[in-house]
């Protein structure tokens, strides 16, 4: 089954607990903190795998998740780290953040996957929270507190396969495109006479001599509306985006009587046939109607209309795009338009790349110090948040007597009872930290 785009979360792990402990050995007087710190969170890494050819093992299992890592222990000994999970896709695998709206909006990309064996990091782990070996001071020889380890990383994201090749066929049902990809290459495709009888894309590999090789795709037929989601263009558009040369296949058979709608499906010349497919190229993406053309009339052993392969001929001509004639039954012309195919790969650009935005998710922890406070919109309730007090509950641990007396000084000190006075605070009001509560008392 070929599955070409799933939507799945993606969840690194959470960095360790610092430990509170207290060396205590006979005959080591002031033995002190020795609480240890808490073991990195693992990263989930996602490998471009050329063993596996589409998203099939995301389709069932929707969440993944790297390991927490480990919290620390006494005699100042660090937890374990998270082991990574590295999550294998194909090359040319797209990842992008957020799920794909009704609007078609398809969220940023977060990576572009396009060469064997490259890695990305896409969600890294919690940092591990320190021991309270860290908190002692000359005024505190003895902290009871210690600090929390970071949560990790959660998105929603879209892994969508693009398929990297140098040239793929394109046209409309029946226009012979599996047969050419058959008679070049030893793929195998499903060929009949009917409407989508290719319902994926297939691959193969086209060897002209020993030095001259390029991969060829056959991409299901096009039909008017397909960047729209008509037929089945829509799911398989994309995997035109990576193709360096478009190989245009025209179905010169049926071309007997365009009055007539039972003698061709579409009722096009052939100009307008070739006009219809790229219009829904450009309607999908513009950028593909600046990708090197080949024009083909394909089925040369059945009758034809001279008339209309010369318009089309030289509409080809009139655009810059090279025209050959072939016959997929036969075999004529295969030779030659294979070598203009490979001439045309020499030359083209590069496969296309998508500009991935990394530095949207991995923005580097923020160790500001500020701190909001605010007045709720129901009365008696208020907020205080920010940098500075989420790290402040990191580490305090707010059971203990001297814990809380220190999270008080604190509060004291940073100007937050002052500001919650000056905003009209009053007995029994609530103050919000949080996931903390509590009660104001003057």
């Amino acid at each position: 089954m070929f599955i070409d785009q799933v939507q799945i979360t993606i969840a690194s792990g959470a960095g360790g607990h610092g430990h509170i402990s207290f060396r205590r050995e006979k005959y080591v007087p002031n033995g002190g903190p020795d609480g240890g710190d808490g073991g990195r969170g693992g990263d989930i890494v996602f490998e471009a795998s050329t063993s596996i050819n589409t998203l099939i093992d995301f389709r069932y299992k929707k969440k993944f998740a790297a390991e927490t890592g480990v919290k620390g222990g006494a005699s100042k000994c660090s937890g374990r780290n998270g082991e990574d999970l590295v999550l294998k896709v194909p090359v040319g695998t797209l990842v992008r953040y957020g799920w794909e709206t009704e609007t078609g909006e398809k969220g940023i990309v977060m990576a572009d996957l396009n060469a064997p064996g490259e890695r990305r990091i896409l969600a890294k782990g919690g940092r591990g929270g320190r021991g309270n070996q860290h908190f002692a001071t000359p005024s505190r020889q003895a902290p009871k507190f210690c600090e929390d380890g970071r949560p990790g990383k959660e998105y929603r994201v879209t892994l969508e396969l693009k398929l990297i090749a140098d040239a793929g066929i394109i046209g409309f049902p029946n226009a012979g495109k599996s047969t050419l990809l058959s008679r070049v290459t030893a793929a195998k495709p499903k060929i009949a006479n009917y409407q989508f009888t290719t319902l994926a894309p297939n691959l193969g590999v086209v060897r002209l001599d020993y030095e001259t090789d390029f991969v060829l795709a056959d991409i299901p037929g096009l039909i008017e509306g397909a960047s729209e989601g008509v037929g089945l263009g829509f799911d398989f558009l994309r995997h035109i985006e990576r193709t360096r040369v478009l190989i245009h296949m025209v179905d010169a058979a049926r071309m007997e009587d365009f009055e007539d709608e039972e003698a061709d499906d579409f009722g096009l010349t052939p100009v307008q046939a070739v006009e219809k497919i790229n219009a829904e190229l450009g309607a999908f993406n513009p950028a593909l109607l600046e990708r090197p053309q080949i024009i083909v009339a394909n089925k040369m052993d059945l009758p034809t209309i001279e008339a209309q392969l010369a318009e089309l001929e030289k509409y080809a001509a009139d655009k810059g795009w090279p025209f050959f004639k072939i016959s997929g039954a036969t075999g004529a012309g295969m030779q030659e338009l294979m070598r203009g195919v490979a001439d045309a790969i020499a030359a083209a650009p590069p496969t296309a790349n998508f500009e991935a935005d990394y530095g949207t998710f991995f923005e580097p922890e923020v160790h500001s110090d500020s701190i909001t406070v605010e007045k709720g919109d129901d009365d008696g309730h208020f907020y205080v948040e920010g940098p500075g007090i989420e790290r402040m509950l990191g580490y305090t641990n707010l059971a203990d007597e001297r814990g809380f007396a220190f999270f008080q000084r604190f509060l004291r000190d940073r100007g937050i009872i002052a500001k919650l006075e000056e905003l009209g605070i009053q007995e029994n009001d609530t103050v919000h930290l949080y996931e903390h509560e509590f009660d104001y008392w003057k």
